[in-house]
Protein backbone atom coordinates (compact mmCIF):
# COMPACT_ATOMS: atom_id res chain seq x y z
CA UNK A 1 0.00 0.00 0.00
CA UNK A 2 1.12 2.96 -1.45
CA UNK A 3 -1.45 5.92 -0.27
CA UNK A 4 -2.28 6.78 2.98
CA UNK A 5 -3.51 4.20 4.92
CA UNK A 6 -5.96 6.42 7.37
CA UNK A 7 -7.02 9.92 6.47
CA UNK A 8 -9.14 12.20 9.23
CA UNK A 9 -10.93 15.40 8.67
CA UNK A 10 -12.24 17.45 11.42
CA UNK A 11 -12.95 14.07 13.31
CA UNK A 12 -15.57 15.50 16.04
CA UNK A 13 -17.40 13.61 18.40
CA UNK A 14 -19.18 13.94 21.67
CA UNK A 15 -20.61 11.74 24.56
CA UNK A 16 -22.89 14.06 26.07
CA UNK A 17 -20.93 16.80 27.76
CA UNK A 18 -17.91 15.20 27.12
CA UNK A 19 -15.78 16.30 24.11
CA UNK A 20 -13.78 13.23 23.01
CA UNK A 21 -12.39 13.93 20.05
CA UNK A 22 -12.14 17.91 19.19
CA UNK A 23 -11.89 18.44 15.42
CA UNK A 24 -9.08 16.15 14.70
CA UNK A 25 -7.45 16.10 11.45
CA UNK A 26 -4.18 13.53 10.26
CA UNK A 27 -3.04 11.52 7.68
CA UNK A 28 -1.38 8.07 8.66
CA UNK A 29 1.23 6.84 6.39
CA UNK A 30 1.35 2.72 5.48
CA UNK A 31 3.42 1.00 7.95
CA UNK A 32 3.32 0.74 11.27
CA UNK A 33 2.00 3.30 13.41
CA UNK A 34 1.67 4.12 17.17
CA UNK A 35 -1.39 6.17 18.56
CA UNK A 36 0.35 7.02 21.91
CA UNK A 37 -1.65 9.13 24.59
CA UNK A 38 -2.44 8.88 27.93
CA UNK A 39 -5.88 7.29 29.00
CA UNK A 40 -8.86 8.96 28.15
CA UNK A 41 -6.95 11.07 25.48
CA UNK A 42 -9.45 9.91 22.39
CA UNK A 43 -7.53 6.98 20.94
CA UNK A 44 -10.25 4.41 20.99
CA UNK A 45 -12.89 6.55 20.36
CA UNK A 46 -10.70 7.26 17.05
CA UNK A 47 -10.77 3.75 16.62
CA UNK A 48 -14.13 3.42 16.61
CA UNK A 49 -14.75 6.25 14.04
CA UNK A 50 -13.03 4.38 11.78
CA UNK A 51 -14.62 1.16 12.31
CA UNK A 52 -18.54 2.63 11.70
CA UNK A 53 -19.23 1.12 15.45
CA UNK A 54 -19.59 5.45 16.80
CA UNK A 55 -20.88 8.10 14.33
CA UNK A 56 -18.77 11.14 14.14
CA UNK A 57 -20.65 14.80 15.16
CA UNK A 58 -18.66 16.23 12.78
CA UNK A 59 -15.72 15.70 10.40
CA UNK A 60 -14.93 12.82 8.09
CA UNK A 61 -12.74 9.61 7.99
CA UNK A 62 -11.35 7.40 5.62
CA UNK A 63 -9.53 3.69 6.13
CA UNK A 64 -8.20 2.37 2.89
CA UNK A 65 -10.22 4.36 1.09
CA UNK A 66 -13.52 3.81 2.37
CA UNK A 67 -16.12 5.60 4.78
CA UNK A 68 -17.38 4.04 7.31
CA UNK A 69 -20.27 6.10 8.00
CA UNK A 70 -21.35 4.20 4.76
CA UNK A 71 -22.99 0.98 5.17
CA UNK A 72 -22.28 -0.95 2.20
CA UNK A 73 -18.84 0.56 2.53
CA UNK A 74 -18.74 -0.78 6.65
CA UNK A 75 -18.86 -4.75 5.29
CA UNK A 76 -15.85 -3.81 2.95
CA UNK A 77 -13.72 -2.65 5.93
CA UNK A 78 -14.65 -5.23 7.65
CA UNK A 79 -13.38 -7.66 4.63
CA UNK A 80 -9.82 -5.22 4.92
CA UNK A 81 -9.50 -4.39 8.19
CA UNK A 82 -8.20 -6.67 11.82
CA UNK A 83 -9.58 -5.05 14.90
CA UNK A 84 -8.03 -6.11 18.58
CA UNK A 85 -10.10 -4.43 20.98
CA UNK A 86 -9.04 -3.65 24.66
CA UNK A 87 -11.97 -5.24 25.83
CA UNK A 88 -12.88 -9.17 26.37
CA UNK A 89 -14.82 -9.56 23.70
CA UNK A 90 -14.26 -13.66 23.26
CA UNK A 91 -17.91 -15.32 23.13
CA UNK A 92 -17.97 -17.91 26.34
CA UNK A 93 -19.16 -21.66 25.28
CA UNK A 94 -17.14 -20.71 22.09
CA UNK A 95 -13.66 -22.53 21.75
CA UNK A 96 -11.11 -20.55 20.30
CA UNK A 97 -10.74 -22.11 16.85
CA UNK A 98 -14.39 -21.98 16.57
CA UNK A 99 -14.48 -18.11 17.50
CA UNK A 100 -11.71 -17.06 15.19
CA UNK A 101 -13.10 -19.40 11.79
CA UNK A 102 -16.57 -18.02 12.93
CA UNK A 103 -15.48 -14.36 12.64
CA UNK A 104 -13.57 -15.36 9.59
CA UNK A 105 -17.13 -16.36 8.09
CA UNK A 106 -18.14 -12.73 9.30
CA UNK A 107 -15.64 -11.22 7.30
CA UNK A 108 -16.68 -13.29 4.11
CA UNK A 109 -14.68 -16.17 4.20
CA UNK A 110 -15.90 -19.13 2.85
CA UNK A 111 -16.22 -21.90 5.80
CA UNK A 112 -13.97 -24.26 4.99
CA UNK A 113 -11.21 -21.50 4.42
CA UNK A 114 -12.60 -19.88 7.50
CA UNK A 115 -11.46 -23.07 9.57
CA UNK A 116 -8.12 -23.87 7.89
CA UNK A 117 -7.28 -19.91 8.26
CA UNK A 118 -8.13 -20.40 11.73
CA UNK A 119 -5.97 -23.06 12.52
CA UNK A 120 -2.98 -21.02 10.50
CA UNK A 121 -3.72 -18.47 12.63
CA UNK A 122 -3.56 -19.67 16.03
CA UNK A 123 -0.70 -21.91 15.29
CA UNK A 124 1.24 -18.08 14.39
CA UNK A 125 0.09 -16.53 17.78
CA UNK A 126 1.03 -20.20 19.90
CA UNK A 127 -1.92 -21.16 21.00
CA UNK A 128 -1.03 -24.88 20.94
CA UNK A 129 -3.74 -27.41 22.37
CA UNK A 130 -5.46 -24.79 24.34
CA UNK A 131 -7.46 -23.37 21.21
CA UNK A 132 -9.82 -26.24 21.57
CA UNK A 133 -10.96 -25.05 25.36
CA UNK A 134 -13.57 -23.07 26.18
CA UNK A 135 -13.20 -19.40 26.42
CA UNK A 136 -13.81 -18.77 29.69
CA UNK A 137 -11.27 -20.97 31.02
CA UNK A 138 -8.26 -18.58 29.30
CA UNK A 139 -6.04 -16.79 30.99
CA UNK A 140 -5.28 -13.15 30.06
CA UNK A 141 -2.21 -13.81 28.09
CA UNK A 142 -4.15 -16.63 26.04
CA UNK A 143 -7.00 -14.13 25.52
CA UNK A 144 -4.47 -11.52 23.98
CA UNK A 145 -3.45 -13.54 21.63
CA UNK A 146 -6.69 -15.47 20.33
CA UNK A 147 -8.13 -11.27 19.76
CA UNK A 148 -5.12 -11.22 17.75
CA UNK A 149 -5.85 -14.22 15.89
CA UNK A 150 -9.23 -13.18 15.37
CA UNK A 151 -7.99 -10.01 13.97
CA UNK A 152 -5.67 -11.34 11.56
CA UNK A 153 -7.60 -14.45 10.15
CA UNK A 154 -9.37 -13.04 6.94
CA UNK A 155 -5.29 -11.73 6.24
CA UNK A 156 -6.35 -7.98 6.20
CA UNK A 157 -4.06 -5.00 4.87
CA UNK A 158 -4.56 -3.20 7.76
CA UNK A 159 -4.29 -3.81 11.30
CA UNK A 160 -5.79 -1.93 14.43
CA UNK A 161 -4.77 -3.04 17.80
CA UNK A 162 -6.04 -1.61 20.81
CA UNK A 163 -4.19 -1.84 24.22
CA UNK A 164 -2.61 -5.46 23.05
CA UNK A 165 -0.22 -6.15 25.94
CA UNK A 166 -2.81 -5.30 28.49
CA UNK A 167 -2.52 -7.44 31.53
CA UNK A 168 0.12 -8.83 30.77
CA UNK A 169 3.35 -10.47 32.77
CA UNK A 170 6.69 -9.05 30.72
CA UNK A 171 6.96 -12.90 29.10
CA UNK A 172 3.37 -12.51 27.79
CA UNK A 173 3.73 -8.57 26.79
CA UNK A 174 7.53 -9.53 25.47
CA UNK A 175 5.84 -12.89 23.11
CA UNK A 176 2.62 -10.34 21.95
CA UNK A 177 5.33 -7.15 21.08
CA UNK A 178 7.52 -9.47 18.82
CA UNK A 179 4.41 -10.40 17.31
CA UNK A 180 3.10 -6.98 16.32
CA UNK A 181 6.74 -5.82 15.34
CA UNK A 182 6.75 -8.78 13.19
CA UNK A 183 3.51 -8.05 11.01
CA UNK A 184 4.42 -4.81 10.79
CA UNK A 185 8.30 -4.79 9.74
CA UNK A 186 8.49 -8.45 8.32
CA UNK A 187 4.38 -9.15 7.10
CA UNK A 188 4.10 -5.68 5.24
CA UNK A 189 0.71 -4.70 7.60
CA UNK A 190 -0.10 -1.74 8.23
CA UNK A 191 -0.76 -1.50 11.95
CA UNK A 192 -2.01 0.78 13.97
CA UNK A 193 -0.97 0.06 17.39
CA UNK A 194 -3.14 2.12 20.06
CA UNK A 195 -1.35 2.21 23.22
CA UNK A 196 -0.56 4.42 26.34
CA UNK A 197 2.99 2.69 27.12
CA UNK A 198 5.87 4.09 25.16
CA UNK A 199 8.01 1.05 25.03
CA UNK A 200 5.65 -0.58 22.77
CA UNK A 201 5.32 1.96 20.37
CA UNK A 202 9.34 2.42 20.55
CA UNK A 203 9.76 -1.27 19.41
CA UNK A 204 7.53 -1.70 17.62
CA UNK A 205 6.64 1.49 15.23
CA UNK A 206 7.87 3.84 12.82
CA UNK A 207 5.78 7.00 13.51
CA UNK A 208 3.76 8.06 16.14
CA UNK A 209 0.80 10.22 16.36
CA UNK A 210 0.49 11.49 20.16
CA UNK A 211 -3.18 12.54 21.36
CA UNK A 212 -4.16 14.58 24.43
CA UNK A 213 -8.17 15.65 25.86
CA UNK A 214 -9.03 15.08 22.03
CA UNK A 215 -6.53 16.64 19.84
CA UNK A 216 -3.78 15.70 18.02
CA UNK A 217 -0.81 17.08 19.63
CA UNK A 218 2.49 15.69 17.89
CA UNK A 219 2.73 13.59 14.68
CA UNK A 220 5.81 12.42 12.65
CA UNK A 221 8.36 9.53 12.08
CA UNK A 222 9.84 8.30 15.91
CA UNK A 223 13.64 9.09 14.55
CA UNK A 224 12.64 12.62 13.25
CA UNK A 225 10.78 13.17 16.66
CA UNK A 226 13.72 11.58 18.75
CA UNK A 227 16.68 13.81 16.93
CA UNK A 228 20.08 14.01 18.00
CA UNK A 229 21.19 16.48 20.78
CA UNK A 230 23.85 19.04 19.14
CA UNK A 231 25.55 19.23 22.25
CA UNK A 232 25.47 15.72 23.96
CA UNK A 233 27.94 13.33 22.73
CA UNK A 234 29.49 10.02 23.84
CA UNK A 235 33.26 9.46 23.08
CA UNK A 236 34.33 5.35 23.70
CA UNK A 237 38.04 4.85 23.14
CA UNK A 238 41.18 2.71 24.03
CA UNK A 239 43.91 3.82 26.39
CA UNK A 240 47.73 1.66 26.84
CA UNK A 241 47.49 2.57 30.45
CA UNK A 242 45.22 3.57 33.04
CA UNK A 243 47.02 6.89 32.92
CA UNK A 244 46.54 7.46 29.53
CA UNK A 245 43.14 7.51 29.93
CA UNK A 246 43.65 9.82 32.86
CA UNK A 247 45.56 12.23 30.52
CA UNK A 248 43.17 12.08 27.58
CA UNK A 249 40.06 13.22 30.29
CA UNK A 250 41.93 16.18 31.38
CA UNK A 251 42.96 17.70 28.34
CA UNK A 252 39.25 16.92 26.82
CA UNK A 253 37.89 19.29 29.67
CA UNK A 254 40.31 21.51 28.23
CA UNK A 255 38.91 22.13 24.85
CA UNK A 256 35.42 23.50 25.78
CA UNK A 257 33.44 20.67 26.87
CA UNK A 258 32.15 19.53 30.32
CA UNK A 259 32.58 15.82 31.10
CA UNK A 260 28.73 15.26 32.38
CA UNK A 261 30.03 11.80 33.23
CA UNK A 262 32.58 8.43 32.44
CA UNK A 263 32.35 4.88 32.63
CA UNK A 264 35.62 2.77 31.80
CA UNK A 265 37.40 4.10 28.77
CA UNK A 266 33.81 5.78 28.09
CA UNK A 267 33.16 9.90 28.34
CA UNK A 268 29.60 11.57 28.32
CA UNK A 269 30.44 15.44 26.79
CA UNK A 270 28.80 18.52 27.12
CA UNK A 271 29.29 21.25 24.58
CA UNK A 272 29.66 24.50 26.61
CA UNK A 273 29.56 26.55 23.55
CA UNK A 274 28.16 25.85 20.01
CA UNK A 275 30.45 24.69 17.40
CA UNK A 276 33.05 23.14 19.09
CA UNK A 277 34.59 20.94 16.86
CA UNK A 278 34.89 17.31 17.39
CA UNK A 279 38.40 18.02 15.50
CA UNK A 280 40.02 18.88 19.02
CA UNK A 281 38.55 15.21 20.18
CA UNK A 282 40.93 13.66 17.82
CA UNK A 283 43.85 15.78 18.17
CA UNK A 284 43.68 15.21 22.02
CA UNK A 285 43.48 11.54 21.53
CA UNK A 286 46.63 11.81 19.50
CA UNK A 287 48.95 13.84 21.66
CA UNK A 288 47.48 10.99 24.63
CA UNK A 289 48.19 8.01 22.55
CA UNK A 290 44.39 6.77 22.71
CA UNK A 291 42.42 5.46 19.98
CA UNK A 292 38.85 7.09 19.44
CA UNK A 293 36.43 3.69 18.57
CA UNK A 294 33.19 5.75 19.08
CA UNK A 295 31.50 8.93 18.84
CA UNK A 296 27.91 9.08 19.37
CA UNK A 297 25.49 11.97 19.33
CA UNK A 298 23.40 11.56 22.14
CA UNK A 299 19.76 11.57 20.86
CA UNK A 300 16.51 12.71 22.81
CA UNK A 301 14.14 9.16 23.29
CA UNK A 302 10.77 8.92 22.57
CA UNK A 303 9.69 9.44 26.22
CA UNK A 304 11.30 12.80 25.88
CA UNK A 305 9.67 13.74 22.66
CA UNK A 306 6.37 12.77 24.10
CA UNK A 307 6.59 15.14 27.18
CA UNK A 308 7.58 17.58 25.19
CA UNK A 309 4.24 17.56 22.85
CA UNK A 310 2.81 17.70 26.28
CA UNK A 311 4.01 20.58 27.49
CA UNK A 312 3.70 22.55 24.11
CA UNK A 313 0.06 21.30 23.98
CA UNK A 314 -0.73 24.89 26.33
CA UNK A 315 -4.73 25.01 24.99
CA UNK A 316 -5.67 21.10 24.80
CA UNK A 317 -9.23 22.77 24.00
CA UNK A 318 -8.21 24.47 20.85
CA UNK A 319 -8.98 22.12 18.15
CA UNK A 320 -5.39 21.07 16.11
CA UNK A 321 -4.76 21.83 12.69
CA UNK A 322 -4.46 19.43 10.11
CA UNK A 323 -1.28 17.26 10.73
CA UNK A 324 0.71 14.63 8.47
CA UNK A 325 3.12 12.11 8.56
Amino acid sequence: MTQAAIEIRGLDKHYGKVHALRSVSVTVPPGAVGLLGPNGAGKTTMLKLLLGMLTPDGGEAKIVGLNPTSLKQRLSIRQKVGYMPESDCLIPGMSAVELVALLGRLSGMPGPDAMTRAHEVLDYVGTGEERYRKNEEYSTGMKQRIKLAQALVHDPPILLLDEPTNGLDPKGRKFLLDLVEDLGRNQGKNVLLCTHLLPDVERTCDHVIVMDQGSVIEAGSISGLTETTANVVHVTYKAPSAEAGLAFAAKVGEQGYTIKSSDEQTLHLLFEEEGVSMDSLFQVASATNVLLTHIVPQRSTLEDAFMKALDKDQSPLQPTGGESL
